[in-house]
């Protein structure tokens, strides 16, 4: 809800941008999701800066032939339909919803492909426009540059889905059309072969062509971003992915040109500053050959770092752990520092949910920033569930005080998280107080307390919903400033960052390219 202070963002700063999240590619039951327009973006400026709602509109190579993939096909020929009807008249919604500045709305959709890979279209302007559609990206790459020029981009998604089956075609991968693609989303993570997060979809797994790594090694040059894919009208739903924009403002040209320039980051949930530059090239540009090359990182966590991995030309150069060499942007001073408050509530019995209704205060320190953490219904088709039909969560911080409304079910099973959450960027000294009052409970807890660890109640006797106070992590684990040598940088080099954090959200930065002058 508020914007990092510039005393956390020095580097940020000096050259000259901001730090926006957003997700421009997820659904809603525009075509075959779960929804409302209406409700979808109501819910994502709750905790985004922008957003595009995407419906899904073509599939040229569609399977219509194979019977076994009859029910899929169906929802898919409905979906596109009811998309082709809705679309000259949501462009009224979506200018309603429009605050540059504050909050920007770009309209979009997707068109699926076997054989090269789904793409996700996003137009800069707010105007009536036809859905262009196209059978291959070199195609689509005309028919949009026809139709909006450099007012349109299109960008695959869920790329690390083997090649024929609706992964990318790096082979057929167009830079002009695409500025980045999408590396993380509800399906997993594509950056290489192995990571913690997996393809499972039924749709398969992550093939090792097919992802990041592979597209670098092949010598392209594109920026990375995470999306949701949510399937239940829930954009920037935590967890299931989010893109980060470093921008000369928070104005929608802004963005627009930020997206070009491929200044994004891939998050899975929590809205992490991770801004990396060589000299004034910052993620996502191209650098020209140098001697003595210097990366410099900003990190500012979203809870406790891990691990800040510098990945050289595919390969692990550095690893650093803030905890073991600290380098935070913002000591503690006299006892006095700055830290994340996460408030995180669900659990109960599993099949329930629970609204809860709280507010927090803090007593002798300083609310700073407030950062919702609210989640979706987790569907990727309309096969899965219905739409569970919630009421809008809400956040306010007036006077001091947090208040919020939110609905979370209980964790379907042992690994998947359905918890809502808020986190509280505060300063305070350690004999501060907490003040909650959750779903009518009266909670007190002192910060120092917070330090040693993290506080968990119920709301009743056993297998009742639960909150949990995150342990506060001391200004060293959750942030980060310095540069790594990285020597001599030479034509095809690349370069990017992966932040880690203990309670498994992390980011992406999208790569620093090294070109010859007029090479890329």
């Amino acid at each position: 809800m508020k914007n990092l202070p510039d005393h956390m963002m020095p580097l940020a700063v000096s050259l000259g941008v901001v730090p926006l999240y957003g997700d421009i590619h997820n659904h809603c039951a525009m075509s075959y999701g779960h929804g409302r327009l209406e409700d979808a973006l109501a819910r994502a400026r709750l905790q985004l800066d922008f957003v595009s709602v995407t419906g899904h509109a073509a599939w040229p190579d569609m399977p219509v032939d194979v019977p076994e993939v009859a029910h899929i096909v169906d929802f898919h020929v409905k979906g596109f339909a009811r998309l082709r009807e809705v679309w000259p008249d949501h462009f009224a919604t979506l200018k309603r919803f429009e605050d540059s500045g504050v909050f920007s709305v770009f309209p979009g959709y997707e068109i699926h492909s076997c054989a090269y890979g789904d793409q996700t279209i996003v137009y800069a302007d707010l105007d009536v426009a036809d859905l262009q559609l196209a059978d291959s990206p070199a195609e689509l790459r005309e028919t949009l540059h026809r139709a909006k020029a450099a007012r349109a981009l299109a960008f695959p998604h869920h790329i690390g889905y083997r090649r024929g089956a609706r992964g990318i075609d790096w082979n057929a991968f167009e830079p002009s059309l695409s500025p980045f693609v999408e590396m993380y989303s509800m399906h997993g993570c594509a950056e290489t072969s192995e990571t913690s997060r997996g393809y499972l979809h039924s749709m398969g797994p992550v093939d090792g062509r097919s992802t990041m790594e592979a597209g670098l090694a092949a010598g392209h040059v594109f920026g990375i971003v995470g999306n949701t894919d949510h399937h239940s009208g829930f954009p920037g739903s935590y967890g299931h992915g989010r893109m980060g924009l470093y921008a000369q403002g928070r104005d929608r040209e802004s963005i627009w040109a930020g997206m070009r320039a491929r200044q994004t980051n891939a998050l899975t949930g929590d809205s992490i500053h991770l801004l990396t530059a060589i000299g004034n090239t910052i993620q996502g540009g191209i650098a020209a050959p140098q001697d003595d090359a210097q990366l410099a990182i900003e990190a500012v966590g979203g809870g406790a770092v891990d691990s800040i991995d510098i990945v050289r030309n595919g390969r692990l150069w550095q690893r650093i752990t803030p905890s073991l060499a600290p380098a935070p942007i913002v000591p503690e001073r006299d006892g006095v520092m700055e830290t994340i408050l996460h408030l995180e509530l669900g659990w109960g019995a599993r099949g329930t949910s629970h609204r809860w209704l709280g507010e927090v205060a803090l007593e002798g320190g300083d609310i700073l920033r407030v950062e919702p953490r609210f989640r979706g219904q987790e569907i990727v088709s309309p096969l899965e569930g219905e739409d569970a039909a919630h009421p809008l969560p809400h956040i306010s911080f007036e006077g001091g005080v947090v208040r919020f409304e939110v609905t979370a079910e209980a964790n379907p099973n042992n690994v998947t998280p359905a918890t809502q959450g808020v986190a509280l960027h505060i300063r305070s000294a350690p004999d501060a107080n907490i003040r909650a009052r959750l779903a009518g409970q009266d909670i007190a807890v002192r910060v120092e307390r917070l330090l040693e660890g993290a506080l968990s109640g119920n709301l009743g006797a056993i297998d009742s919903p639960a909150y949990r106070f995150h342990a506060l992590p001391r200004p060293h684990e959750w942030q980060w400033g310095g540069t790594v040598e990285l020597g001599e940088f030479t034509d095809g080099e690349n370069v990017y960052v992966r932040l880690r954090q203990a309670n498994g959200q992390m980011a992406w930065a999208s790569p620093v390219f090294c070109r010859m002058r007029g090479s890329a």
